[in-house]
């Protein structure tokens, strides 16, 4: 990988390597269960393990710059071989200057360099991917690899939304004839809501968590029946989430199941509907459809479950630890 790729036009364009880089700071979510006498909570309740933590001499530009540069050396990557820089994180150290820039100094000698920091909350990397693969596709793409870094520091003030913190970072690759290939089927399904937002000063964000939640849930239900979406569980051998905390992954596998149940509701899946309305916060039909779909799982999103349950939820990285996870613990 120490030359430019290719000047032909690209095929398979996908990932071609990752990294990823994690603090080995961390506290175990029993240890947080004791300080606040509730036992069980954050083990079982959230299904979480440990939660990685920054300290003093760690911020989220560290991060980035720790994971990019694994990227460059164990894969032997010519920096000047890379024609796109492409960020997402929602950890901003200033709030004018790019993220991207303080990853430069990682390409001495290659300023000329395209991308962005994509600020779009916990979608800022998926953006950051869509946008690189789709450059490698493009007329203007001049040859070289493209190279996405994501991750953030999530932390939250003392109370219920601490122990979903956690931070991280990972580098993919991206370039044509790649080791995961994105394929064009894809679905969007976007909203305004105020369930997680930062409108003034200091370090922690503000958080609506049971609304948080049934957003996730209702954009989950709605690009899984969306057309251009895959149509069923049983056309896929795996499924990664976006992991705030494994208990989320798991309601949103148990509500695709439903999905392709014959038994589903009528309506399901329509915004507006009493009964599915209804549905994003009933807790018996949650905790049903869980046992019901345990087995698939078990099989389908557990391997990818691994890292997000010790690590913690990195927003932007989130989905990415899943991949790196699917990838180390899959057969």
């Amino acid at each position: 990988m120490a030359s430019q790729v290719s000047k032909t036009r690209p095929e398979n364009v996908g990932i071609v390597a990752m990294e990823w880089y994690s603090p080995q700071t961390y506290v175990a979510q029993t240890s947080l269960e004791k300080q606040d006498g509730c036992d069980g909570k954050y083990t079982v309740g959230l299904g979480q393990q440990q939660m990685a933590f920054a300290d003093s001499r760690e911020d989220v530009g560290s991060l980035l710059l720790t994971a990019c540069a694994r990227l460059l050396e164990n894969y032997k990557i010519d920096p000047k071989s890379v024609g796109r820089l492409e960020v997402g994180t929602e950890t901003l150290i200033d709030k004018s200057k790019s993220v991207k820039t303080s990853l430069l100094r990682l390409f001495e000698g290659n300023p000329n360099m395209e991308g962005v920091t994509s600020v779009n909350a916990c979608y800022g990397g998926t953006a950051a991917l869509f946008n690189s693969v789709a450059w490698v596709e493009s007329s203007a793409w001049d040859g070289r690899y493209a190279i996405v870094v994501c991750g953030d520091i999530a932390v939250y003030e003392k109370g219920p939304a601490r122990p979903s913190g956690g931070c991280g970072a990972v580098a993919l690759l991206i370039g044509p004839d790649a080791s995961l290939v994105l394929e064009p089927q894809r679905t969007t399904h976007a909203l305004d809501c105020w369930d997680f937002y930062k409108p003034k000063g200091g370090e922690y964000p503000l958080v609506d968590g049971a609304l948080s939640q049934a957003c996730y849930l209702r954009c989950v239900d709605a690009c899984y029946s969306n057309p251009g979406s895959y149509g069923n569980l049983a056309s896929v051998d795996y499924c990664v989430f976006h992991a705030p905390y494994n208990k989320l992954v798991r309601k949103a596998h148990a509500r695709l199941a439903l999905r392709d149940s014959n038994d589903r509701p009528r309506n399901w899946c329509v915004a507006g509907d009493v009964a599915y309305e209804q549905s994003l916060v009933d807790k018996g039909l949650d905790a049903s459809l869980r046992k019901a779909s345990a087995d698939d799982y078990d099989k389908r999103v557990a391997p990818s479950t691994e890292a997000p349950r010790h690590i913690g939820n990195c927003y932007t990285a989130s989905v990415f630890f899943g991949l790196v996870s699917l990838v180390a613990f899959s057969d």
